[in-house]
């Protein structure tokens, strides 16, 4: 080997390149995931996508019934679409009013917490919240 490349400080290592082997290949210490590469990026992205779905819990599931509150799909977008928002602001928990309907969602969660509607509304104090949306 040439000695200006042999004692060059530049130059860490003057082995030549070699093939690893597959034992060789060490796995990941850290907690990052191992995907499956066999899968489509498209299925990867949807599952991921449908864990971020809003849920909602068994209370205001409970409210929505009583009541009579039925959402359209228009709505339930504003709603999901509004829990991003604040999402994206660092909100934890927060009001969302979506036409007469407000919602207290755990945005951490993506859970909807509770619904109560315009009626219910009146003279409501709304606690333990961090932001509001008004769509």
């Amino acid at each position: 080997m040439d000695k200006k490349i042999q004692n060059n400080p530049y130059i860490l290592y003057n082995k030549p390149l070699t093939k690893i082997n597959k034992t060789e290949i060490r796995k990941p210490t850290n907690n990052s995931q191992i995907v499956n590469s066999n899968l489509p990026f498209q299925q990867i992205l949807q599952e991921k996508l449908d864990v971020e779905e809003l849920k909602f819990s068994n209370h205001a599931l409970e409210r929505l019934k009583r009541r009579n509150i039925n959402l359209s799909n228009e709505q339930l977008n504003k709603l999901k679409s509004a829990v991003a928002k604040v999402a994206s602001k660092g909100a934890r928990d927060s009001l969302v009013l979506v036409d007469s309907v407000a919602f207290v969602v755990s945005v951490k969660n993506k859970t909807v917490i509770t619904a109560i509607d315009g009626e219910q509304m009146k003279e409501n104090v709304f606690t333990n919240i961090d932001s509001a949306v008004i769509t």
